[in-house]
């Protein structure tokens, strides 16, 4: 083993001063740096301390005390006719019914020996439905939450911080944006204040007050993952890693400065818990909508009568377009103002506007967000070249408007359950395929479970399935019986005067 050695300072020194003579270190005594390694230490360049960006974590107690009393907790109830015991097994209780809703798996029936009849159906009565979030927005009881909040409730019940409980009327619901107002009678209410979400920055810290699992004022924070994020609907989201649970939606999503700048809304999730995404409302878009539902109790959208795809990079260079940008028209409704305005099917609508399609979704937000009425123009690309054509916008019929005409009625329709996709489906009536100018289709009348987490709601019409056609409720059984139950499979649905294909995933896959 080799064993190290060190000398006291002053012997080593003395030894390099008899070495190198007393030049080196003239003048020397114990105790004394050496003058060269002195001034050589001195003229060591020091590195330059890079500056802390963050310091700490923030305190959001100043947050809740400002902004928690005008969070509210939702609870609604909703109809519901028993069938006495026609669907499940004897002791099967409401809880389960509603697991194997929730998760598509078909209601096993109850057996029965042959010519037994089944009780009547009962009267009608309400139960629990959902818990949700709300914050006001008026001193005056006006509420905002989510649209998914409200849906089908027959009441609605808000809860005040200081535990007051008011029933509230629906002012009006947005299901496109998933905005809804609500209103109790209630006067000197605390307000939230509205912040600007193009101040907003990506890595700001937020936070969220709300009822997750009906556990009312909790608050959970983190940060803005993302900004103007595409999930294919009418609005562009906010992305967070907010803890948001059931029950959070509707609830406010809170700055730094205490305002509120989106509203809790959806999470992505493979196990239906939170997994570190949400995404939230922008508050701009919201108060728009808000503001149509406070006057009119709807909201009037534009319309130009297009259906359009996105624009690949291979169709964008082998057109001359140069990059992926834009709207491709597929299809140009007839009599429509997209035809009136010359439009045509191949053409890529660049901007409609003066304001730049970069993606196909960006067309139909810009475009009902547009008064109908009003006259703008679209920019397209065709054949190589670029052209602005004026064009006046029209109205897009509510969603009641959309399946429901004076002699349509389809309770009578041919219907069909498909619960491993979580769909109900029944036959459009004439009126309602000359009102939606169809020969084909089928309505849905039952979206939950897989189909309701693919984006498919009440009133859409699937006019394919699994690549087969879908022209009435038989073709919809005979395309059913054909596909894997354990595989995602595509439909094409209508909505409004827009087509798309989603995508319904069993449970679990």
């Amino acid at each position: 083993m080799r064993t190290w050695r060190f000398k006291p300072l002053h012997a080593a020194v003395m030894a390099l001063a008899l070495a190198g003579g007393a030049a080196g270190v003239a003048g020397w005594q114990p105790g004394m740096l050496l003058p060269a390694a002195s001034a050589q230490a001195q003229a060591q360049p020091q590195p330059a301390a890079n500056p802390v960006l963050v310091q700490g974590l923030p305190d959001f107690s100043p947050l809740v005390d400002r902004v928690g009393p005008s969070v509210v907790n939702i609870r609604t109830t909703e109809k519901i006719r028993r069938s006495g015991g026609a669907t499940g097994f004897p002791g099967m209780d409401e809880d389960m019914l509603e697991f194997f809703r929730r998760f598509g798996l078909p209601v096993p029936n109850m057996p029965r020996s042959p010519g037994q009849q089944m009780p009547d159906e009962g009267e009608g009565e309400e139960r629990p439905s959902g818990v949700g979030s709300g914050f006001i927005l008026s001193s005056d009881g006006y509420i905002m939450t989510n649209a998914h909040v409200i849906d089908g409730a027959s009441e609605v019940i808000v809860t005040l911080p200081d535990q007051r409980e008011f029933k509230a009327k629906v002012v009006g619901a947005d299901k496109r944006t998933d905005v809804a107002v609500v209103k109790i009678e209630a006067k000197g209410l605390p307000a939230v204040k509205i912040g600007d979400v193009s101040r907003l920055r990506v890595g700001e810290w937020v936070m969220a007050i709300g009822s997750p699992f009906g556990l009312e004022s909790t608050v959970t924070a983190g940060i803005v993952s993302a900004k103007q994020r595409d999930t294919g609907d009418y609005l562009p989201f906010i992305q967070t890693d907010v803890a948001i649970n059931p029950g959070n939606s509707g609830g406010p999503l809170i700055n730094m400065r205490g305002e509120v700048v989106g509203i809790n809304s959806q999470i992505y999730s493979r196990s239906g818990g939170f997994m570190g995404i949400s995404f939230a409302i922008p508050m701009d878009e919201a108060i728009r909508v808000s503001d149509q539902l406070r006057a009119t109790g709807k909201v009037t959208r534009g319309r130009i009568g297009v259906q359009i795809g996105p624009v690949d990079k291979d169709v964008a260079e082998s057109i001359g377009l140069g990059k992926a940008t834009g709207a491709l028209v597929s299809a140009v409704e007839s009599d429509s103002p997209a035809a009136k305005a010359g439009l045509q099917p191949g053409d890529v609508i660049v901007q409609f506007d003066g304001k730049a399609i970069d993606k196909v979704s960006d067309l139909p937000r810009l475009v009902g967000g547009t008064k109908p009425g009003s006259r703008s123009s679209v920019t397209v690309f065709r054949r190589g070249k670029e052209l602005r054509l004026p064009i006046t916008i029209a109205e897009v019929p509510s969603d009641d408007a959309q399946v429901a005409q004076a002699g349509g009625d389809s309770s009578a329709s041919p219907k069909v359950q498909a619960p491993s996709l979580g769909l109900g489906v029944a036959e459009l009536t004439a009126a309602q395929k000359k009102s939606l100018g169809l020969d084909a289709g089928v309505r849905v009348t039952v979206a939950e479970g897989p189909a309701a987490r693919a984006g498919l709601r009440e009133g859409d019409v699937i006019l394919a399935l699994a690549n087969s056609e879908v022209a009435n409720v038989p073709g919809f059984e005979q395309a059913l019986n054909s596909i894997d139950a354990r595989k995602p499979v595509n439909v094409l649905v209508r909505r409004g005067e827009w087509a798309q294909y989603v995508l319904i995933r069993p449970q679990g896959r």
